[in-house]
């Protein structure tokens, strides 16, 4: 009898968007089949402290942690082996074949854990290092399409300390842009921290805000008439993508509350677009998640001028929302691939990926 596979999922986590990871955690623990895998579930707290044991999500979901074990993963190549403390020793809890990182944010969907992963020597679900911090940095995302010669939105950047120290030089020059502006802290998901901003006042609050969350701040122009597109991508070296989706927000932009707790939005699979521009933004989205070497999944996000149907690329998610209800996983449904199905593909992917990275020389021997 085949062996199952020990699939590590990983949820929570030091961010604002905890509450979104344990949304999206909860629906894949619920597909992946106990047949073909043995789950381990690692929760973080908002402090980073990783548990783990029975039920580790409705524990946490509680806020009641305390039949739980204290949990480490050490960042040494071997067996991946989850550890649990006991006392002043650590016992092995599971060697895992894999890890499902479902941590949207910082120190999860940044690059941060996948360093550690890499350390580890792990096979892990989606993007590495490299696509991870800049797919998450939103600032350093926009230099690389322009390097890229792909169309995205005219924004600046600034430092925490620049606005601290010079925020009247700040303000003067997100207005040469024109009203209205986006602040938005660089490295955040889920609409957290982000403000439209339609005058001075609005804008100094807007940067103080997504101050709040990052020491980089991003002033973006906005899109006249923007329509929001997001298309899915699945793959590593050969990516696919979804047909796109439309959202119709409830509020005025896509923010926190439409996404998450008004039933207000409205999602519209697939979008209504002219064939000819369909496959143009489909085309977008797989060279963006090229251009920044993604793996395993990312939905790229699009903002299209309704009058002028010109197309700018917004950003990439490296670890989008995954709950059954969330796009990325609806644009693949949509698109013949279920939610489940889905979730096992990712696996694959991730085992692909690490076989691959398995073939490179860590020794160089002179005349070998």
């Amino acid at each position: 009898m085949e062996r199952k596979i020990n699939v590590g999922v990983i949820f929570g986590g030091r961010s604002g968007e905890h509450e979104v990871s344990m949304m999206s955690s909860r629906s894949i623990l619920a597909v992946l089949d106990p047949a073909r895998y043995a789950v381990t579930q690692i929760g973080i707290t908002h402090q980073g402290e990783w548990f783990t044991g029975e039920d580790v999500w409705g524990a946490f979901d509680a806020g009641w942690v305390d039949g739980l074990s204290r949990a480490v993963l050490l960042p040494e190549p071997g067996r991946a082996t989850l550890y649990a403390h006991k006392g002043d020793s650590l016992e092995p809890v599971v060697d895992l074949d894999v890890i499902f990182p479902v941590l949207h944010g910082t120190f999860g969907e940044d690059g941060t854990l996948q360093g550690m992963l890499e350390l580890a020597d792990v096979a892990y679900v989606g993007a590495g290092v490299l696509a991870s911090s800049v797919g998450m940095d939103k600032a350093l995302f926009k230099d690389v399409m322009r390097a890229n010669s792909l169309p995205t939105i005219e924004s600046l950047t600034f430092l925490r300390g620049q606005i601290e120290s010079q925020m009247d030089s700040v303000l003067e020059q997100s207005e040469t842009m024109g009203y209205p502006l986006f602040a938005k802290p660089a490295n955040m998901g889920s609409s957290v921290g982000i403000t439209k901003c339609h005058g001075r006042s609005e804008l100094y609050e807007g940067i103080m805000e997504a101050a709040r969350f990052d020491r980089r701040i991003l002033v973006e122009k906005s899109v006249p008439n923007a329509r929001e597109i997001e298309v899915s991508v699945l793959g590593n070296d050969q990516p696919a993508a979804s047909l796109p989706g439309e959202i119709l927000p409830g509020d005025e932009y896509y923010s926190y509350e439409a996404k998450y707790i008004s039933d207000n939005s409205q999602l519209l699979i697939p979008a209504p677009l002219p064939e000819a521009l369909s496959e143009q933004i489909c085309s977008l989205a797989v060279q963006a998640y090229r251009a920044i070497d993604c793996a395993g999944l990312a939905r790229v996000d699009f903002l299209v001028d309704a009058v002028t149907l010109e197309v700018f690329i917004n950003e990439v998610n490296t670890i989008p929302g995954f709950t059954r209800i969330s796009m990325y996983p609806k644009l693949w449904e949509a698109s013949g691939i279920s939610y489940r199905d889905l979730v096992d593909r990712l696996i694959e992917l991730a085992l692909e990926r690490k076989a691959d990275r398995d073939r490179t020389e860590r020794r160089f021997r002179r005349g070998a």
